[in-house]
């Protein structure tokens, strides 16, 4: 199930029918996570390129947003990942934590994300995890799909 967040981006992705090109504003800030506003106001400062088309909107071309995006977080603390293969580190806060004899299924919100992580019993005892707590959730995939609508 998708929270706001998923949903803005779904939409978002669903109205992406070019191979790679330019994006409206809009299109960027919903990729970004940020308002629209924010998304003007790099524009405006030079920290984002963009031009106007013939309607005098501003677009976004493609290759230039994918270098802004990597920049926005810069390169990986070298302190952190030389300790660590994961390199996907979200800080969130607890929002559920549901126990049974061997399992424990907790929820944590990092920012718009929703992310649902099944661990032993003993794991969530040891880290006494509850509602609330501030965790840092450490994602590592193995498989991860992509999916691109093209209606």
């Amino acid at each position: 199930m998708l929270g706001a967040a998923g949903r803005r981006l779904s939409r978002t992705l669903a109205r992406w029918v070019a191979p790679v090109g330019d994006y409206s504003v809009g299109e960027v800030a919903g990729v970004l996570d940020v308002s629209p506003d924010t998304v003007r106001r790099w524009v405006d400062s030079g920290h984002l390129p963009a031009a106007r088309d013939e309607s005098g909107h501003r677009r976004v071309d493609a290759v230039a947003l994918a270098r802004f995006a990597r920049s926005l977080y810069g390169e990986p603390d070298p302190e952190v990942t030389a300790r660590e293969s994961a390199r996907n580190h979200l800080a969130g806060i607890v929002t559920r934590v549901v126990k049974d004899r061997v399992m424990a299924h907790v929820e944590v919100q990092a920012g718009p994300y929703r992310l649902v992580s099944l661990i032993s019993r003993q794991a969530a005892d040891d880290l006494e995890l509850s509602e609330g707590m501030m965790v840092t959730a450490v994602v590592k995939a193995t498989n991860v799909s992509l999916v691109r609508d093209t209606d």
